[in-house]
């Protein structure tokens, strides 16, 4: 961590000055480290410029919380966003990263002091603005989730956006009527993040967890997440019927189009998948009966816009009764100037689990 002249807390009464960036008073150094991606636009076509730089703390917007940032992890959306055509980042240049954990140095809100440990993503983060791969953030404060003291800093990124979607789907499945002795239980990209995750909650909740993947390699690490079985890709994204025999009590989809056809034939009647993925492609060849003859539903989870209450409900959850099994064991850590390599196998398909970055040097 950087060391300087002491700096003051802001407080919750401040008077703002004008101006998007104009802060008062603020905990941020002059400026940080930050990994950054750019458009470069050139003769030959345009092209991503991405790396650590020193990021100047007058180039954040000014919002109600500072966060001096603990961890990161590495999602899907954060290498789309190192791409040219990767249709995710809509300001350049930009700090990627769409969650982080870490510690308040500077509040507005009452409800957030200085020194409490947080949890932010979703929103814009890393998207429209900047985001969790900073060694400080700036964030407004009804993005601010404060963290239970079930988990720390670098559990909560073991979680992070993918885990917390798999939270979701959970929570959305067991909603719908799911319950532990109901019957085999599927998730497709079960060694992704998504993935991986929600084998880990599912069997700590009770659940017959099968896990599908397309790296067989990863059976020993998904049988000690809790699955009780493996599918092999071929099984999942092959041709089929309309209808095939009733299999899952439930599924949680991680993929998308080359998997979910397969889930929708295969789900028990009146049982329901959580979508979540599109890592292979948005579209969805299927036919209404899954639909019509059984019943089934799709429950679509989008982790981006979950209002700021309910979000911090299912952080509590997840401290307690939604933990993940064996949380943050056989995560890879990287760090901002080890970040690229972790960019480019999600890219590749090349996930194993999670990555946690870490980002705080002390």
């Amino acid at each position: 961590m950087r060391t300087g002249a002491p700096v003051r807390a802001r407080t919750a009464n401040r008077r703002r000055p004008s101006g998007r960036y104009a802060v008062a008073m603020s905990a941020i150094p002059e400026t940080f480290r930050a990994y950054v991606a750019e458009r470069i636009d050139e003769p030959d076509g345009p092209r991503v410029d991405r790396g650590v730089r020193e990021f100047a703390a007058s180039d954040l917007p000014d919002d109600e919380v500072e966060i001096r940032v603990d961890w990161s992890s590495v999602n899907y959306k954060d290498g789309l966003a190192t791409k040219v055509d990767g249709r995710v980042a809509r300001i350049s240049p930009i700090i990627t990263g769409i969650d982080l954990a870490g510690t308040v140095v500077a509040s507005d809100d009452s409800s957030i002091p200085v020194s409490a440990r947080v949890v932010a993503h979703g929103y814009d983060l890393g998207v429209a603005r900047h985001g969790g791969y900073a060694e400080y953030e700036r964030v407004p404060a009804d993005w601010v989730v404060p963290l239970g003291e079930g988990l720390s800093t670098r559990e909560a990124m073991a979680i992070g956006t993918a885990g917390f979607t798999a939270a979701m789907s959970v929570i959305a499945l067991e909603d719908h009527g799911l319950r532990a002795g109901d019957g085999p239980v599927l998730v497709t990209g079960a060694s992704g993040g998504v993935g991986s995750v929600a084998v880990a909650i599912l069997a700590e909740r009770g659940h017959e967890v099968w896990a599908a993947t397309g790296k067989l390699e990863e059976a020993d690490r998904l049988r000690s997440l809790g699955a009780v079985g493996i599918l092999g890709r071929d099984e999942v994204t092959a041709e089929g019927k309309p209808l095939e025999s009733e299999r899952w009590a439930g599924a949680v989809d991680a993929v998308g189009s080359a998997t979910l056809p397969y889930v929708l034939r295969t789900l028990r009647r009146g049982a329901a998948v959580a979508s979540s993925g599109n890592a292979s492609g948005p579209k969805l060849d299927t036919t209404v009966f899954p639909f019509i003859l059984r019943g089934v539903a799709i429950l679509g989870m989008d982790s981006v816009a979950v209002p700021i209450e309910r979000r911090r409900a299912i952080w509590d959850r997840l401290a307690t009764d939604l933990r993940p099994r064996d949380l943050g064991e056989g995560c890879a850590e990287v760090t901002l100037d080890t970040l690229d390599g972790a960019l480019d196998a999600i890219l590749a398909g090349e996930a194993r689990g999670r990555w946690v970055v870490r980002v705080a040097t002390e």
